[in-house]
């Protein structure tokens, strides 16, 4: 069956989601996250003997890192490589090592499409420890980034987002942009799952290749899409 992950230490229902999951990524302080709350999501993580991963973003806490930002590639990787290693630390003190980082939102869209912030992500992941994997969307100029780093890569893809015909992820601020249906999401996963087309917000059919896919803890119905996504995949 297809790993599942999420993102977690965003302050949502972190518990819920931890007995459908494979891996997790932890917010780390870009977007949100201090050491109390890396520690607990490692615990957390730990109890269920789930991977655990950095979750790197442009600090733009008042955003929530889902705002474009522009910086250079040395402030990118500076971000990028002092979110993890904070995270790192939480995680070293519970006799854990990380497995990946994936970054969020904005610094996420921005790598997946831009070359210059994608060899800056996947650079300062490779520099910091290159056994980590790099996640990021299927397909992208991360992935591709994160091979010429000479990293392992999981290509990611999404069952409660809905896609662009060119297989972007449609923005959160544009209508229809969440799979929020449980029966959709499901539906969607098995799909991905299969590598059987799925439908873009125009009604077009394309392939994504998924290694993982992601639920986010702050979708709505958001622990029934996670017993829904992961009911259908075990049925396969």
């Amino acid at each position: 069956m297809i790993e599942l992950n999420a993102d977690i230490g965003e302050g949502c229902d972190d518990a819920g989601l931890m007995p459908y999951l494979a891996r997790v990524s932890i917010a780390c302080g870009g977007h949100v996250g201090d050491a109390a709350s890396m520690a607990a999501a490692l615990r957390l993580a730990g109890e269920y003997g789930v991977m655990v991963g950095a979750h790197p973003a442009y600090p733009d806490r008042d955003h929530f890192g889902r705002r474009p930002w522009a910086a250079s590639a040395n402030e990118i990787a500076a971000w990028v490589t002092q979110q993890t290693e904070a995270l790192a630390e939480q995680a070293a003190r519970l006799g854990w090592r990380l497995a990946h980082v994936k970054p969020h939102g904005a610094l996420y869209h921005a790598a997946a499409v831009d070359p210059v912030v994608a060899q800056a992500v996947a650079g300062a992941v490779a520099a910091w420890d290159p056994t980590l994997t790099l996640v990021g969307l299927s397909g992208s100029r991360l992935i591709a980034a994160g091979q010429a780093a000479g990293l392992a890569v999981l290509n990611e893809a999404f069952a409660d987002r809905c896609y662009q015909a060119n297989g972007q992820l449609v923005s959160r601020e544009t209508a229809g942009a969440l799979q929020n249906a449980p029966i959709m999401a499901a539906q969607q996963a098995r799909a991905l799952a299969h590598g059987e087309p799925v439908t873009a917000l125009n009604g077009e059919s394309l392939r994504i290749r998924a290694d993982t896919l992601c639920l986010h803890s702050d979708t709505p119905n958001a622990l029934n899409i996670a017993q829904a996504v992961h009911a259908v995949l075990n049925r396969g």
